[in-house]
């Protein structure tokens, strides 16, 4: 059915294959640049023979009723815009998906926005946004017969793929950067069978080295280069239509870091409007840490027509990244919906992610970035009051639970780092404070924090 139904064209030159003909790499042979899904189907359907935007969107309300697992995946519970495998049976599920949005009251009094909304993709099975493309990607892998999957990564895409891999019965290999992981996403790894090597580079460098692995042995690569990757990662897009009863807020903002995500979520809303399903796409703008800009750093001085790789450096480990694989797909999003693409200082991620934990809302730090950016588009008035927002949230704040004990113990940022915003920090600080073991105690420290 999927060879059928689905094909794959070079984001290049144009050239299309069937998935069966991918190279291991995902690399196209003739221009060395990455695939995209596509469904030639729906461009050839006209009038009657098109879907009914109708009864897609009444038959997937209504699977969220069903007690059938592949119903209650937020990704395959949309699976008729991705036929993607030649057997819904063989997908691999951990019912992913089907993530909160989420009102931000605090920030949106704060921001002068009504309309302030957080889509937390770190409510996901493994606790990030990973699982929506994991889940189709992997399930393409067991189809295909293949019984190792591999990835290079800076955390959350080795708990994904491990958790997935050890539920469809494959084993997985995963490279990370020795040192430059978050310990709770490397632990996921461990705990789910994944054969872990850490290797004496950075996450660039442990890309490289898998590039070769798939080429010379039997192992499937889920690296965001694989195509089938974004199709899952495309679904938040439609939860998000769903959500807003299929009138598209004005923004979607998105981390950076491969920026596969971002592309993806162009993707959805692009295929959206492409079956009638809504009216237009938002604007969707991609915020990166000031320390892994290369985005940020293309459009400013190429318009995003080359980009130059750099060391990265941030302690928003999952966004660490010098030279991001999907940069091309990321500025056609961005220039297609007339998004923008910023950076952020360790200091405003920081504060980012502590306002968002006041709210009840814990997420990892690069998914903080979006708060703070969203704050410079209010502040240069990109963003008006009455724009509707939507950040997207990418990790769970137990991803990386010491950056967020360092922060309110006063130990994150160094003085430079903090200059100009320490009574900022210090508002939102909440350190565990010793007292004896007396009611009398406790109380009066209660008192002395209150006032």
């Amino acid at each position: 059915m999927s060879d059928n139904l689905h094909q794959l064209r070079c984001f290049g030159c144009g050239a299309r294959i069937s998935g069966a003909e991918a190279q291991p790499d995902f690399r196209c042979a003739a221009c060395g640049d990455l695939f995209e899904v596509e469904y030639p189907g729906w461009l050839e359907r006209h009038g009657h023979d098109r879907p009914n935007p109708g009864a897609l969107k009444w038959l997937w309300r209504e699977r969220r009723c069903s007690s059938e697992s592949l119903d209650n995946s937020g990704v395959w519970r949309f699976r008729e815009l991705l036929p993607i495998l030649e057997n819904f049976g063989h997908a691999i599920t951990l019912r992913e998906g089907n993530t909160p949005l989420y009102h931000l009251t605090r920030a949106a009094n704060t921001l002068g926005i009504d309309q302030l909304y957080a889509k937390h993709q770190g409510l996901n099975p493994s606790g990030s946004f990973k699982d929506t493309g994991m889940t189709a990607a992997l399930s393409v892998a067991k189809e295909r017969g293949f019984e190792w999957v591999a990835c290079a990564s800076t955390g959350n895409t080795s708990a994904s793929m491990a958790a997935y891999a050890a539920r469809a019965g494959l084993r997985s290999l995963v490279l990370i950067p020795e040192g430059k992981i978050a310990w709770g996403k490397l632990a996921q790894a461990m705990d789910y069978g994944a054969v872990t090597c850490q290797l004496q580079t950075d996450f660039d460098g442990c890309v490289r080295v898998l590039a070769e692995i798939v080429r010379i042995a039997p192992v499937y690569l889920l690296n965001s280069v694989n195509p089938y990757r974004l199709e899952g990662q495309k679904t938040p897009a439609f939860e998000i239509a769903e959500a807003f009863d299929w009138v598209i807020p004005d923004h979607v903002i998105v981390p950076g870091g491969n920026l596969a995500n971002s592309s993806a979520l162009g993707k959805g809303f692009r295929e959206l409007v492409e079956l009638g399903l809504v009216a237009r796409m938002p604007r969707i703008s991609v915020i990166q840490a000031a320390g892994a800009n290369p985005l940020v750093r293309s459009l400013a001085e190429t318009h995003g027509a080359s980009l130059t790789s750099l060391e990265a450096h941030t302690r928003a480990s999952a966004i660490r990244i010098g030279n991001p694989a999907s940069w091309r797909k990321a500025v056609r999003v961005i220039q297609e919906t007339c998004g923008w693409c910023l950076d952020v200082t360790e200091a405003e991620i920081a504060i980012a992610k502590a306002e968002l934990g006041a709210e009840g809302l814990g997420c990892e730090p690069a998914s903080a970035v979006t708060l703070a950016g969203l704050k410079k588009l209010r502040a240069s008035a990109k963003i008006g009051a009455a724009d509707s927002v939507v950040l997207i949230l990418t990790g769970h704040t137990l991803k990386d639970a010491n950056y967020t004990i360092d922060f309110h113990r006063g130990s994150l940022l160094s003085e430079p780092e903090a200059e100009g915003r320490e009574a900022e920090i210090d508002a939102l600080r909440r350190d565990a404070h010793a007292v004896d073991a007396t009611p009398q105690a406790v109380l009066s420290a209660v008192k002395g924090l209150s006032r």
